[in-house]
């Protein structure tokens, strides 16, 4: 596949746009190269600049559960621009899909719009912070939050010692307040909630990871942090922006059976506009402003049409529970091709899946961060251009899960797994 035209665009963006995009991960680092450029997306598949078809294993980064241009949701978003496209005044409609929210996920009252899963991270742990009034959080390497200043936090030394800032711009003031955590480590969570006893307002972290790949949680480890929190008064937040409303119609509280204090979402909660929310018991929403005194605004939150593509998306999600068995088994029949033709290359890897989130590691297993940064990241490269060679577009980072949609057919996935074993060989 030719990418010519890719390529001056992405020159052409970088003179306007710092690093000529504008959401690092985009900009193929990881990977080499230069990025894609999209004309348009339909149902399971991309068209690029260069008039090349890939099927697409992002779906947006999630939210495309259904496909890329749902004919529902397109249609809801036409309807909702033409009564105009923003007021910062309150709609019925904000209401109809916090009531829709509230029925689908468990434990929560509430639900605050915002525009983004950073800032409903952020928000939460804010809220966290105001109702606890304790000031520290534990965060776990690897679990990606947003940009905001308390998630851009690096391991210290040890265990039980301070984190660090990973990017410039980030105080060591604000790093003070952040504790890191390997994930799947119970033991070390502990360790942290002795060493600064009393001062832990919450525990934040993706359920399931999608941001060092698929890492799923070992048995107990979630258990065991609601259990700790519950005993030394600490708030849970689970950060659903990638799991919610995709790994089951209540996201990972209901996939996994564990309650979290305080949930927040992003991407499928708009239908793949840009929106995020932060949901919890009244008891906590309750702090919030103008009841209560935590503030937190945003002039657009709430903008009509992402409310009109987020409602139809979670209404079809609610009324056929039967997507959720088809993209399991369709992501199964995925998985289980791809261990075939890996098991058969020699290469070292693993496959970590749960419900519909996937992905592939050049290393024989991943668990946490540590892990997971031990896969051979130049094998990934050449995987990826491989498979983009093939006319699948993957995540361009070993270190991001890839999402099915339901849109796929099983001859996209025979054309993938395919693909696969195509790539591996010529890797040899």
């Amino acid at each position: 596949m030719l990418y010519k035209r890719s390529s001056e665009l992405f020159r052409e963006a970088a003179k306007v746009i710092p690093g000529g995009v504008n959401s690092p991960v985009r900009a193929f680092k990881a990977v080499g190269g230069d990025p894609i450029f999209v004309t348009h997306a339909k149902g399971a598949y991309l068209y690029d600049e260069d008039g090349n078809k890939l099927i697409d294993y992002i779906a947006s980064w999630g939210p495309m559960i259904l496909g890329h241009a749902h004919e529902p949701v397109v249609n809801a978003v036409k309807e909702r621009a033409e009564k105009g496209t923003s007021f910062g005044m309150p709609t019925a409609l904000e209401t109809e899909i916090a009531e829709q929210v509230v029925a689908m996920v468990p434990n929560i009252d509430k639900v605050r719009f915002v525009n983004s899963g950073t800032e409903a991270c952020m928000s939460a742990v804010r809220l966290a912070r105001g109702y606890t009034g304790k000031d520290k959080i534990i965060k776990f390497a690897g679990c990606y939050h947003g940009h905001s200043d308390s998630f851009l936090i690096q391991a210290g030394s040890g265990a039980v010692t301070f984190g660090s800032p990973n990017s410039p711009g980030v105080t060591q003031g604000t790093a003070k307040d952040t504790l890191l955590a390997a994930y799947n480590d119970l033991a070390q969570v502990k360790e942290l909630i002795e060493a600064n006893k009393g001062e832990v307002a919450a525990i934040i972290l993706e359920p399931v990871a999608g941001n060092m790949g698929c890492i799923l949680p070992i048995e107990g480890f979630v258990e065991g942090l609601r259990e700790v929190c519950d005993q030394e008064g600490i708030l849970l937040i689970f950060d659903e922006v990638m799991t919610g409303f995709r790994l089951s119609k209540g996201g990972a509280q209901e996939t996994l059976g564990v309650k979290a204090d305080i949930v927040t979402f992003g991407k499928v909660i708009g239908g793949g506009l840009p929106v995020g929310a932060f949901a919890a018991r009244n008891e906590i929403m309750n702090h919030l402003a103008p009841e209560g005194p935590v503030y937190q605004a945003g002039t657009l939150s709430g903008n009509p049409l992402a409310m009109a593509a987020g409602l139809t998306m979670l209404q079809e999600l609610a009324d056929k529970p039967e997507i959720y068995d088809s993209l399991q088994k369709k992501t199964e029949y995925l998985r289980d091709g791809l261990e075939k033709v890996f098991a058969a290359s020699g290469f070292e890897y693993c496959i970590n899946q749960k419900g519909s989130m996937i992905s592939v590691h050049f290393t024989n297993e991943v668990f946490d961060f540590a892990t997971a940064a031990k896969g051979n990241n130049d094998k990934f490269k050449d995987f990826f251009h491989g498979m983009l060679a093939e006319g699948i577009y993957l995540p361009p980072s070993a270190f991001e899960s890839w999402f099915l949609n339901d849109a796929l057919s099983y001859e996209d996935l025979d054309n993938t797994i395919k693909a696969a074993k195509t790539t591996l060989a010529k890797m040899k």
